[in-house]
């Protein structure tokens, strides 16, 4: 039977190195806090309860962590005040975990752990051996070193300012990373001294004790650096947010073929679903859920979230979609910009075209409408084959509430109209250039508020008077 695990999460730090007033792991990655991160890999391991000790911060660190938590999920918070150390941070969890099982103590500015690499920790662990997580690099500078004996057993581990000269030459280090026996983890804690060099609880000191009780310490290595890298300066965060977002778009060019101009220009802040021969020019941001479908063409430097994009559409360079909570839609063969925003509630039927600078916001609009320049369309529903002209305007706020504006099928609205909402035009309508419309207008009408135009013969125009 599968042990039981707790997760520890330690986000107490202050993170001096980010020079920022923000706790070191709110800072984003990918969109979300680091610490969402290691929150969303320790939940995939389903363990009976997560504790994340908070510190600097700490308000913000526990309210952006509950909000990211999956339903369900039994989360509680320990503060740590001072922070002395990492052995002080897992003893202000102490009293929250039971004395059965795997504790798994994880770090919130370690963003890209691997669920599967926690469960292969957990395994070695089995409830009776203290796992530490390891890995070897080319400059260990600043890590703590894992020292073996000449069989290869793990002996301890020397924090980097603790070690020797001999010992700096060790490159396997620790991650920070272990599994730790529940029913042993209580009296490793209250045995921890802070005669050291920083004069704090290392937590790393426990595998000494565990090596003097006789419970074997297994080193489990990972040979992926990226997954165990810890963020201490926005230099550092920088170069993660580019690690990742590489490798998520290379798992989407070789897991759903889609063609990206250039990796390096890509950013996913959130999910993407592909179908076949989507393409995705340079620069292009996406957050949220964005689903595209077959031969889906996004152009250059365009920002598009929580929307889905049906196959065939385009969508030209500098457009900014964004449902929010609302959700866009995009019909199929649909046009879309450039330099076009689509707002929350936007549902665009097929071979809709929306132009340079049109705004779109709660609306829909069926097959074959068209705004094609410079116009707004809010909280309206746009029939089949519209044609809206360009400086065309849906006034649909009062002052103190939205209204909706209704246009029928196969309407041309003129260029600069105002259409003041609740209004209705009626199918196979016209609305002449310039117009103001207040009132409904009948299926079929040319409607139409228009000055009479005046010419005033030999009319000059005023000349200033000369500044003396």
């Amino acid at each position: 039977m599968a042990a039981v695990v707790d997760v520890v999460i330690m986000a107490a730090g202050k993170g001096t190195r980010m020079k920022s007033s923000v706790p070191k792991v709110l800072h984003r990655l990918a969109g979300r806090p680091m610490a969402a991160h290691v929150l969303a890999a320790a939940q995939a391991l389903q363990p009976r309860r997560i504790v994340v000790v908070t510190g600097h911060g700490a308000e913000q660190t526990e309210a952006a962590l509950a909000a990211a938590a999956a339903p369900g999920t039994d989360l509680r918070f320990a503060r740590q005040m001072p922070q002395l150390g990492t052995g002080h941070a897992v003893r202000q969890a102490a009293p929250l975990l039971q004395g059965d099982g795997v504790v798994v103590v994880l770090n919130g500015d370690v963003p890209l752990i691997a669920p599967a690499t926690v469960r292969r920790l957990v395994d070695a662990s089995a409830g009776a051996r203290l796992a530490l997580l390891t890995v070897e690099l080319p400059d260990p500078a600043g890590y703590g070193r894992i020292v073996r004996d000449a069989a290869g057993a793990v002996r301890g581990i020397v924090e980097h300012k603790d070690a020797t000269p001999e010992q700096h030459a060790i490159r396997e280090t620790y991650t920070g990373i272990m599994a730790v026996p529940a029913a042993r983890l209580h009296g490793w804690l209250e045995r921890l001294g802070s005669s050291n060099a920083q004069h704090e609880y290392y937590l790393t000191d426990i595998v000494a004790m565990a090596v003097a009780d006789g419970v074997a310490v297994e080193g489990v290595r990972t040979a992926d650096a990226v997954e165990v890298a810890g963020v201490n300066s926005p230099r550092q965060l920088a170069e993660l947010e580019r690690a990742l977002q590489l490798r998520q778009a290379h798992a989407l060019m070789d897991g759903q073929g889609v063609r990206l101009a250039d990796p390096a220009r890509f950013d996913l802040r959130g999910t993407l679903d592909c179908a076949p021969d989507v393409e995705i020019d340079v620069g292009c941001v996406f957050e949220g859920h964005v689903a595209l479908g077959e031969g889906v063409r996004i152009g250059a430097h365009c920002v598009v979230a929580n929307a889905r994009i049906a196959a065939g559409a385009v969508v030209h360079p500098f457009t900014h979609i964004d449902g929010e909570a609302a959700g866009v839609e995009v019909g199929a063969d649909a046009r879309i910009g450039p330099f076009a925003r689509l707002r929350p509630g936007a549902r665009l039927g097929a071979e809709v075209h929306i132009g340079n600078f049109v705004e779109v916001k709660n609306s829909t609009l069926a097959d074959g409408a068209k705004a094609n320049h410079l116009a707004y369309l809010g909280d309206a529903t746009v029939g089949a084959r519209v044609n809206y002209g360009a400086g065309a305007i849906t006034a649909n706020y009062d002052g103190a509430a939205k209204h909706r504006t209704v246009i029928g099928d196969n309407v041309h609205v003129g260029s600069n109209s105002v259409l003041v909402a609740p209004v209705t035009i009626g199918a196979d309508g016209t609305v002449g250039a310039g117009s103001t419309i207040t009132k409904d207008t009948p299926p079929g009408a040319l409607s139409m508020t228009r000055g009479r135009q005046v010419a005033i013969a030999n009319w000059k125009r005023p000349v200033k008077t000369p500044r003396r």
